[in-house]
């Protein structure tokens, strides 16, 4: 399967100051499988330590020398590694020996003919919790998310309709092509990005060939609770992961999880499940000027799933009782999930993807915005709607607070702009260009703003 990473890893590979690489990411998103193909397609080889399956690889970096650091893997692998540009070393599972990523400082001084890519799940607990010295500006970063539904289309052989998305000329998506795009689309909200599981729609075509890997994956994520024992108990962090699913599109409340408990202590496993990149904020933001993280609440916020697939499963949403012509109709929530999740793509693929909502909560008067997303100088409130139409009240009135001249709305209908002037309660006169967009086009965002500025 294509995956849009390979374009940034070739670009990497190429690099005139290329350093070791880390390539971090949620559990089952593709990562080890997408440094193996593009090892062997560029490289020729990959020589593949898995720290996991064989915890005494680690011993091979004692020291700090990189050519005795490689004599000790040709040792213990039985394969040469030659610093010519004829294959990759790649550092698997490294979450297990994190001690070895403070060693690509000397790689990178030292080796920087060797590609090195090193990557692992849990990751990101490795790095918020790290003793050792980091090799700061010595490694580089890349983030690989869930399928997008550019990919995906790709993946089912629909490459015309992939294409088109990507170079989101609004003239392409009217009459039977955005039908056609919205049955392929609804089709991706229920298999979602995860690859296992689109590789079993690609295969076998069958709703209940894609829910048996759904579930093995939530069970995946399951059982990674325990590697979280010494962090937070096990059945708070069930019970928020379970919570997730059942809050889509509205504020995260403690509460709602379980009563019983004290919200800090699920907040902690909150925090766990967004490390592990289970699950992702997006913070209540002032939207006063970019960047939109300042004055940004901690407090008030909602959490994507990591995936709109295993989101769906997660609600019980049993896909073998579904008829492909008649595929169930995406809620609310879940279409703010699946906006959000493709959202995340539109971040450059070294930055750590963020999101953040608006909210009002002056009695009387409260309003909220699904989204805001900085477009340059600038930012753009977006609304997410379940159908083709309803109410913008929230968004009016953060217009005319703001004299904001752009927003974007996703629902199912056709592309369409439309100039909005309308008196917005307690908050003045709007007037504003309203892009309105399919929900498959969330991707595209940033390319179709331009055309707004």
């Amino acid at each position: 399967m294509k995956r849009r990473l390979m374009t940034e890893l070739e670009r990497w590979s190429d690099g005139r100051r290329r350093k070791p690489l880390v390539v971090r990411g949620a559990r089952q998103v593709g990562k080890s499988w997408l440094i193996r193909a593009f090892g062997a397609e560029r490289f020729g080889s990959v020589v593949d330590l898995n720290f996991e399956r064989d915890p005494q690889l680690a011993r091979c970096f004692a020291g700090n020398e990189p050519k005795n650091i490689v004599r000790r893997i040709e040792n213990a692998t039985g394969k040469l590694l030659r610093p010519d540009g004829t294959n990759l070393l790649m550092l698997d599972e490294v979450q297990a020996a994190p001690e070895v990523l403070a060693k690509l400082r000397w790689f990178a001084e030292e080796l920087p003919s060797l590609p090195v890519i090193a990557t692992g799940s849990l990751l990101d607990f490795a790095l918020a919790e790290h003793t050792f010295s980091m090799p700061v500006g010595r490694i580089s970063y890349l983030h690989l998310e869930p399928m997008g539904f550019v990919e995906f289309l790709e993946a089912v052989g629909e490459e015309l309709l992939a294409s088109r998305v990507r170079e989101a000329e609004l003239d392409d998506f009217r009459g039977a092509a955005h039908e056609t795009l919205m049955a392929r689309f609804r089709e991706y909200l229920l298999v979602g990005g995860m690859p296992a599981a689109v590789q079993a729609w690609v295969t076998e075509r069958t709703f209940a060939a894609v829910s048996e890997v759904q579930r093995d994956l939530l069970a995946t994520l399951r059982d990674d609770f325990a590697k979280y024992a010494d962090r937070v108990h096990h059945r708070r962090l069930q019970a928020v992961f379970a919570g997730i699913p059942h809050q889509l599109g509205q504020r995260f409340s403690y509460a709602r999880v379980d009563r019983s408990e004290r919200a800090a202590a699920l907040g902690r496993a909150v925090e766990l499940l967004c490390l592990a990149r289970v699950a992702h904020r997006v913070r209540a933001s002032p939207a006063l000027k970019p960047p939109l993280e300042a004055g940004a609440s901690d407090r008030h916020f909602k959490l994507l799933f990591c995936d709109v697939g295993l989101a769906n499963a997660a609600l019980g949403v049993r896909l073998a009782e579904l008829d492909a012509g008649t595929l169930l109709p995406h809620s609310g929530g879940v279409a703010e999930q699946v906006v959000g999740q493709l959202l995340r793509l539109t971040a450059e693929s070294n930055e750590l993807p963020t999101a953040f909502f608006w909210k009002r909560e002056e009695r009387g008067s409260e309003a909220e915005v699904d989204y805001v997303v900085a477009d340059g100088t600038r930012l753009v409130p977006i609304e997410v709607k379940a159908g083709s139409t309803g109410a913008l009240k929230s968004l009016h009135a953060l217009m005319a607070a703001r004299r904001w001249k752009a927003a974007v709305r996703f629902s199912d209908a056709p592309p369409q702009l439309t100039e909005v002037d309308v008196h917005a309660v307690g908050s003045g006169h709007a007037r504003y260009r309203l892009l309105s967009l399919p929900l498959y086009l969330a991707e595209a965002l940033p390319r179709l703003l331009a055309g707004l500025r």
